[in-house]
């Protein structure tokens, strides 16, 4: 959430970001959000009794700020069929694997279980089926010789806010198109981004798609 925010202030972007929703008081981005004059709410789905009155109350405090989209980020909740459709096209979620491979949660576990050089993450639309979704965007990133799941998860981090922060910047300039399953985003040679094996440890070399 945080490096999107910079993003669209950095890079004077026509877009700006309404709201800042999450669904836990204590997380940790609120504060930030809060210190930086964005509306924040906190809607805990402790308060109601089904998924589905939760994702109807949701799908109403979003719709007060009249979003073009809606962002997930860390928001670790699955989303019912009905509010990922109030929002088809415009839901868009990251998640740290490269999908298809390592859908679903511990994905730095299964991929050093699964023996796997690259690991990295995925930008894609929210559909019903968790974490199937069209893709938009994808980061790799090396993994190493004795890399525990923290060392991995760090190093996606890393390019989770590289990726996520482009998806946005295309999606301000009006660059993506969402049309019978597929992606297209105007201009953009390659949806590609590559950290750099010797880089792994340190500062960023992150080698990225670039415009036609």
């Amino acid at each position: 959430m945080r490096a999107i925010v910079e993003t669209v202030r950095r890079h004077g972007l026509a877009a700006q970001v309404c709201a800042v929703i999450a669904n836990e008081a204590d997380a940790p981005g609120l504060a930030w959000a809060s210190q930086r004059g964005l509306e924040v709410e906190v809607l805990s789905h402790r308060a109601y009794a089904s998924r589905n009155e939760y994702d109807a109350a949701l799908a109403q405090r979003v719709d007060a700020y009249r979003p073009h989209y809606v962002l997930l980020a860390g928001f670790m909740r699955v989303l019912t069929p009905g509010f990922v459709a109030a929002y088809q096209g415009r839901l868009l979620n990251i998640h740290p694997s490269l999908l298809p491979a390592f859908p679903g949660l511990r994905t730095h576990e299964s991929a050093l279980a699964a023996g796997v050089q690259w690991h990295g993450c995925t930008v894609h639309f929210v559909t019903p089926e968790v974490d199937c979704g069209p893709i938009v965007a994808q980061g790799a990133v090396p993994v190493l010789d004795g890399d525990t799941a923290d060392q991995l998860a760090a190093r996606v981090l890393r390019m989770e806010h590289e990726v996520y922060a482009e998806v946005v910047r295309w999606l301000a300039e009006g660059r993506v198109a969402l049309k019978e399953g597929r992606v297209r985003v105007r201009g953009i040679a390659r949806r590609s981004f590559v950290m750099a094996p010797d880089a792994a440890g340190g500062n960023d070399a992150i080698n990225k798609g670039g415009y036609e």
